[in-house]
């Protein structure tokens, strides 16, 4: 299913981390396909309170930590970069989708990265 949200249908997720070399391109599409899933859970869901909200984020959070050993299997890690790059692209997510007030630290709050 596509994302329905206009404000994220062109949105060019982890745009930096795809900039630097650092991160193998073939992984960091599947941190996008993240990002993807979680919108089209969100949309799906309808998720209608912060700790609704919280569960799909935590889910998407935690398929982040579970690509940790592949990046250090390639020479990379879900280091300061990316963890500025993917925290930005929930807080634009959660942003689009109306949770305004959500703190950030919580939508990533199972972060092992």
């Amino acid at each position: 299913m596509p994302i329905t949200n206009p404000q994220l249908q062109n949105h060019p997720f982890l745009q930096d981390m795809y900039r630097d070399a650092y991160f193998p391109d073939f992984l960091v599409d599947k941190c996008k396909q993240i990002l993807i899933d979680l919108c089209e859970a969100i949309e799906a869901k309808k998720p209608s309170d912060d700790a609704s909200l919280l569960k799909l984020t935590h889910a998407a959070t935690n398929r982040f930590n579970d690509l940790a050993e592949e990046f250090e299997e390639n020479d990379s890690e879900l280091e300061t970069g990316a963890r500025e790059a993917i925290g930005a692209d929930f807080e634009t997510i959660v942003r689009a989708y109306g949770f305004v007030y959500v703190d950030i630290e919580d939508v990533i709050a199972t972060r092992d990265w």
